[in-house]
Parts: structure tokens; C-alpha cells; sequence
């Protein structure tokens, strides 16, 4: 509503007015009194008298004008001010109402109201001069006739209609016209609020932005790098037994049993079927019995060894050859023990900063949970029983089963999944005895690690028969091969328990010669003592070479096996062979070597190799360590100082060494270097089976072609069957003229 002045109001601000006007002629009289007058002689005098008194009436007058002029501009802004709050009370009603009532009322009180205030605009003082001098306001003045100018002004300063003013343009206008005086421009507070409101949803909008702009880079990132994995993983044939199994398994034995029947004390524990991941082909009827302090849980209570692999080779309770019928195998590695190149995605999310480089740096980083859920999972479709079906096929008869001790225990402050992985390796031992096949066990980690690298599951430190903790370390692996052995001594298993092995890999070129036989002898006798009398027991060489071994552990046992590791890629100087030179180097130089080992008269007697590859160069990512380069390109350093740097090429045609072709995928392989690869698998086959045979390094890789017999296999890069080949040794090996040899 718009509130009007009331006449007291006015009046007594008149008064106000005169009252300051009789004071200010007053002070001017007195100081003109005490002014000198000036002698100009003549009427000079009263002249001069005269024109000040009419200067001084003028400036009073002029003072008058400009004080009305002040008064009319505080009522202009009055109006103003009163035109604002009707309008905002209109708008206030507006919304209370319904809309066709609303607007006509909010424009009868504008218009109405409106009026009032012309009309009050329109009232003008009139002054007028006594015969004093002194400014009077004339009592009862009428308004002013108005000037054309007058009129104009207030055509313009008319405020515009209600519609206008409830869209905010009439008070826009109106503002535009207030200049000066003192009067300026008067921001509304609805105006400020407003402002603020809007200012406050900008930042709203800027902050949500920035959010979402934070959230969604990193997913981008993240999705990009999986599905490059994915890409790569599928490009070099990928790891189809993890893609076959991406689904959670059924579990559909669980059903024929209630949770009820596992004891409270079990719940949760290694022996609760309810808490595994994968319960194929496991017995989930509760058991609580052990054997060598090692659980049975999960065994089914019968078996068949009337089996064979193929037409080639013996059933599993009849006797194989050894020493007359060569062991063609195949190792499970990266399954039980995991091995950064063969399973890259456990550390391929990393940031190398971090350091997770082996087993241990990533259970401790994953922490019990994660790493149990990780870890079990990957046991349950690394391997399945699709693989040993696959490995019959492929014509081989024998499988090394590499796993660490922490399948049977942990020590201290062991970040390692504990006892998860015995399980799955009684399962794995079953399915191979199901489809004829041969196991030799192979503990890959022993306590303290027996040689620095990851595949014992801690890479650097050595402290297993080495250091302040180095005979402690000993006297625990000897405990665990106690427990083993007195588990495998079962008759279940002494068919397909065809070889026993120690340890893989000590670093007997740094650990005494002298204090690692004493722990060979010890294992040997404990072994033998708890019943394995049947298997062969696998001795490492340890990398002290196959002559070396020649009388060593005599007269100990008669059915021991020295198992030496044949690599081209770890050697600078092999490296550097051409294609045809590696396959004459394998034929005539390995073969005798294992033709001479394998004789008592010449060497240490029965010999296998029981590690090989097909792969040419070490290109291949994560396999001289984590973030490690490779010889072939001249930027290989591992730290280890028992083993040679290679700080620039080392290909054929070094300085041009070219790792991509090899870390292709393999239908990108050239027909000249498939024939290559194959032709260097069969001569490596040839030579090892000078000795008592061959495991191949390893079945299957989620990426490394060269190093999966299955994906080679699978590629026409390897025999199709292992027993039934052409022999390549012997006969004429191939130039390989139009292969390059930068890979």
C-alpha cells in the first residue's frame, strides 16, 4: 500500500522551513552591521547599498529555490520508495490468489494509487518576498500553470501499468529517471536478494562441474587402461580359462548338505566348504581328519589309477621307463606361486612407485581379505580341469605342480594367503590322475626365500640358509617337506606321485656348495623315512652346471633326479646367436651336455630339464622382474650383481634390436617366424630327450605367447602332439634367410 504524507506532517516541516529562512536574514543583517562602510562620496553610498540588497534578496531567493528543489526530490524519492513496496505488495498477492482475479486486482490498486501520487506530485510551493526582504511560503497556493517542459517531464516520469510493474520493468524505468540531488539510484532488497541467489546457483553449478569433472577423469583413465589390458590380453590370446570362468561357479553340491553339519568351532575356517569359492569336484561332507597335520578335507574316498593320458604312454599303476621313455611335460607355473609375466594384471594396476613387485609386496598391500578373495580366485580358474584335458591332448604325460609354503603354513608377520592354495593343489592332483597324467611336486618358496626372486615369493632378500635367519629358515623347510611327505606317503598317491621335488632354484652360487647338500641329505632321509619310496626325489642343480654334479650325494639314494633350468634368454652371449645358430647351439650343445649328465660314467646321472621355453629374446613384459628392461634392447639392470647388466643391445643386429614384433600377438607372426619357433621348440625337445625328458615353462600366460605351450600349441607353433613329431636334431636345420633377426 503506498503511504501518503499527512498534512500536519507537511506543516509543521514548513514551519521547519521558515523558521531557518528568518535566521539565516538575520545573520546576514548582523554581519553586514559589522562590515566598514565604504565612502564613495556623492549618493555613492546609497547606491552601492542598494545593488547588495538586491544581490543578498536574489542569493535568498536563489537559497529558497534551491531548497524546495531538495524538498521536491525528497518527495520524489518517497514516491519512489512507496512505488516499490505496492509493487512488491502486489506481487506478494499475486500468489495467494488465482491468477485472473490477481491480475485485475493488483492493477486496480495501481492504477488508483498511482493517481493519488501524480496528483500529489503535481502540488507546487509558491514563495513570495515581504516588504522586508525576508522569503514567505503564500498560504493557500494553488498550483502552477506548467510549462510545456513541465508537462513533458511528467508524460516521462508517468510509472508505468501493474502488468509492467509485476514483470520488474516499470521500477527499472523509473530508476533510470532519479539523477542526481542527492536521490541516485536505491537498490531494492528483493533486488539484492535476488542477485545473491543467482550468484549462490553459479557456484552451485561451477562446484558440481568441478566434481563431476574429478569423478569422471580418473573412471575415464581407469576404464581406458582395462580396456587396453583387455585388448592386449585378447590380441596375444588372452587367458581363456579366467574368461571362461568370469561367472562365479554354481556350487551345486553345497545343496546336498546344511551349514548345520559344519561344527561352530570350523565355521569360517579352512574346512567350512560354505566359506570356499569353487566346491567342484570338492567332497563338502565335513571332516575334521589330517594327515601329516595336513587336512583331508575336500578328498573323495576312491580313485582310479587304471588310466593313461594317451595310447603312447602307460597306465598310471603301471611302471613307466624312466631313463628308456622320455618324460614329456609341462609346468603349471604362475598358478600356485604367482609370477608377475605370467599373470601381469595382479600388478599391472600399479604405479611402480609403490613397489608391488612379487607375492609378498602384494598380499601385504592388498591385506588378508582382499588378497584371500583375489588369490582363491585366481586358484580356482587359473587352472581347471579343461587344462589337464587340454595337456593329454597335446601329447604330453607329465605335469610339475610348482607351490610355496605357504600352502601348508606361514611364519610371523607373512602377509601370504595361508593354507588357501593346499586345496586346490589336492584337486589339481586329481583331475591330472583323471585324465592319466603324472605329477612331480615341486616346492617353489621356502622359507626366507632360497634365492631372491619373485617367483619364491619375495624378491631381493635371500634368507634361506643364508643371513641371521638363514638356519632357521632351513630347519622350518625341512619341517614342511616333514608334514608333506608324510601326507603324499598315503597309497592314494603313489601312482600318480611319479617325482618329489625339494626346493626349486637355490642359489647355490651364493649359498655354500657344502651347507646346501647337508640340507639335500637331511630332506632326503626324512623324506625317504616317511614313506615316499616309490617317486623319484628332484634335486635342483642350482645353477652350479650339470658337470659340477658329477659324484655329488653318491651312494645317498638311488633314485634321485638332478633337475637343471635351459634358458636362450638370460644370457647375453646366447641372445646374440642368429636363428639358426640357437637351434644348432641347442641340438649340439645342450644335448650333449644332458646326453653326458645323464650317465653315471660321465655325470651325475638321471637329468631332466625341468624348465624350457620357445621364446628367443627377453622382450617379453615383467619376466627379468617388475619395471626391469630387457637385454635384447640394452636397458637391462636388475640389481642382482650375480647376474650380468646389459646396458646396450645384444640382438644380432645390435644397435637395431626390435622387442614388438615378439610381444605381438601371434597371428601377427610371419609364416618365416612360426616356422622359426617351431623348429626351436622340436630342437630344444630333441636335446632334453638325451636326458630323462622335459617340463615345459609354462602351460598357459595371460598374455606371453612364447611362453604358454598351450597358446603356441593352440597356434601351430608347437607339435601337434608331443610324442608323435619329426625329429629336427640330426637333420638339416633351416637358414631362416628372409626372417629378420632384430626379433
Amino acid at each position: 500500500m503506498v503511504r501518503r504524507e499527512g498534512e500536519g506532517g507537511r506543516a509543521a516541516r514548513q514551519s521547519g522551513n521558515d523558521t531557518d529562512t528568518d535566521n539565516e536574514n538575520r545573520r546576514r543583517r548582523e554581519r553586514r552591521a559589522r562590515e566598514p562602510r565604504r565612502e564613495r562620496g556623492g549618493g555613492g553610498g546609497e547606491v552601492d547599498e542598494r545593488r547588495r540588497r538586491r544581490r543578498e534578496s536574489r542569493e535568498v531567493e536563489k537559497s529558497g529555490d534551491e531548497r524546495a528543489a531538495h524538498r521536491e526530490r525528497d518527495r520524489e524519492r518517497d514516491r519512489h520508495r512507496s512505488t516499490n513496496r505496492h509493487t512488491r505488495h502486489t506481487r506478494h498477492h499475486h500468489h495467494h490468489h488465482q491468477h485472473s482475479s490477481s491480475d485485475a486486482t493488483s492493477h486496480l490498486l495501481s492504477e488508483d494509487s498511482l493517481a493519488k501520487l501524480n496528483k500529489e506530485h503535481d502540488r507546487e510551493v509558491v514563495y513570495h518576498h515581504d516588504e522586508k526582504g525576508n522569503v514567505r511560503k503564500a498560504s493557500g497556493a494553488a498550483p502552477r500553470e506548467k510549462t510545456q517542459h513541465q508537462q513533458q517531464d511528467k508524460r516521462k516520469r508517468r510509472v508505468v501499468s501493474g502488468p509492467l510493474l509485476e514483470e520488474g520493468r516499470g521500477r527499472k524505468r523509473e530508476e533510470e529517471r532519479i539523477r542526481g540531488g542527492g536521490a541516485g539510484r536505491e537498490e531494492s532488497p528483493d533486488t539484492d536478494a535476488a542477485f545473491r541467489k543467482r550468484r549462490k546457483r553459479l557456484w552451485i553449478i561451477i562446484i558440481a562441474v568441478i566434481l563431476f569433472l574429478v569423478i569422471l577423469i580418473p573412471v575415464a583413465v581407469v576404464v581406458s587402461r582395462k580396456n587396453s589390458s583387455k585388448s592386449k590380453d585378447e590380441s596375444s590370446g588372452g587367458n581363456t580359462s579366467d574368461k571362461k570362468n568370469s561367472s562365479p561357479p554354481s556350487n551345486t553340491n553345497l545343496k546336498s548338505i546344511s551349514s548345520d553339519t559344519i561344527p561352530i568351532t570350523a565355521k569360517g575356517s579352512i574346512l567350512d566348504p560354505f566359506t570356499w569359492y569353487d566346491t567342484t569336484d570338492f567332497n563338502v561332507t565335513f571332516t575334521d581328519a589330517k594327515v601329516g597335520d595336513l587336512p583331508l578335507m575336500g578328498l573323495n574316498s576312491s580313485w582310479d589309477d587304471n588310466v593313461r593320458a594317451h595310447a603312447n604312454v602307460p597306465p598310471l599303476n603301471s611302471p613307466f621307463d624312466y631313463g628308456k621313455r622320455p618324460i614329456r611335460g609341462v609346468n603349471l607355473g604362475g598358478w600356485l606361486s604367482i609370477e608377475p609375466f605370467i599373470t601381469p594384471s595382479f600388478f599391472r594396476e600399479y604405479d611402480s612407485k609403490m613397489g608391488i613387485i612379487d607375492e609378498y609386496t602384494l598380499t601385504k598391500h592388498l591385506g588378508p581379505s582382499e588378497s584371500m578373495k583375489r588369490l582363491e580366485r585366481h586358484y580356482a580358474t587359473f587352472v581347471t580341469e579343461e587344462t589337464f584335458i587340454e595337456i593329454a591332448k597335446a601329447g604330453l604325460d607329465h605335469v610339475r605342480i610348482p607351490f610355496s609354503y605357504w600352502a601348508v603354513t606361514t611364519y610371523g608377520s607373512d602377509p601370504y594367503v595361508s593354507q588357501i592354495s593346499w586345496r586346490y593343489l589336492l584337486r589339481g592332483i586329481e583331475w591330472a590322475r583323471k585324465h592319466g597324467l603324472r605329477i612331480k611336486l615341486d616346492l617353489h618358496g621356502a622359507p626366507g626365500s632360497q634365492n631372491g626372486w619373485n617367483h619364491s615369493g619375495r624378491l631381493g632378500l635371500m634368507g634361506w640358509l643364508n643371513g641371521t635367519e638363514g638356519p632357521e629358515n632351513g630347519k622350518r623347510s625341512l619341517e614342511i617337506h616333514d608334514r608333506l611327505s608324510t601326507f603324499f606317503a598315503q597309497p592314494r598317491y603313489e601312482n600318480v606321485i611319479a617325482m618329489y621335488g625339494l626346493l626349486n632354484e637355490p642359489k647355490m652360487n651364493r649359498i655354500p656348495t657344502d651347507i646346501v647338500m647337508r640340507w639335500n641329505t637331511e630332506a632326503i632321509s626324512l623324506v625317504r623315512k616317511n614313506g615316499i619310496m616309490k617317486a623319484k626325489i628332484v634335486l635342483s642343480d642350482g645353477f652350479l652346471g650339470m658337470g659340477k654334479w658329477k659324484g655329488q650325494l653318491s651312494g645317498t639314494d638311488p633314485h634321485l633326479v638332478l633337475d637343471v633350468h635351459q634358458y636362450i634368454v638370460f644370457s647375453n652371449e646366447q641372445l646374440g646367436f642368429s636363428h639358426k645358430k640357437k637351434v644348432e647351439f641347442v641340438c649340439d650343445v645342450w644335448g650333449s651336455q644332458f646326453g653326458e649328465s645323464s650317465d653315471r660314467n660321465t655325470g651325475f646321472g638321471p637329468t631332466i630339464c625341468g624348465e624350457w621355453s620357445q621364446s628367443d629374446t627377453d622382450c617379453t613384459p615383467y619376466i627379468n622382474n617388475v619395471g626391469i628392461g630387457s637385454r635384447w634392447t640394452g636397458n637391462f639392470n636388475n640389481g642382482d650383481p650375480s647376474i650380468p647388466v646389459a646396458l646396450s643391445p645384444v640382438c644380432p643386429t645390435a644397435p637395431k634390436c626390435d622387442c614388438g614384433p615378439a610381444n605381438s600377438g601371434v597371428e601377427s607372426y610371419s609364416a618365416s617366424y612360426k616356422k622359426f619357433l617351431l623348429t626351436f621348440a622340436m630342437a630344444q625337445m630333441d636335446a632334453f630327450e638325451k636326458g630323462w625328458g622335459w617340463f615345459y615353462w609354462t602351460w598357459d600366460t595371460e598374455m606371453a605367447v612364447q611362453w604358454s605351450y598351450r597358446k603356441a600349441w593352440k597356434a601351430g607353433i608347437m607339435p601337434p602332439d608331443a610324442s608323435r613329431r619329426e625329429a629336427v636334431c640330426g637333420s638339416d636345420i633351416p637358414d631362416f634367410e628372409d626372417l629378420p633377426e632384430s626379433y
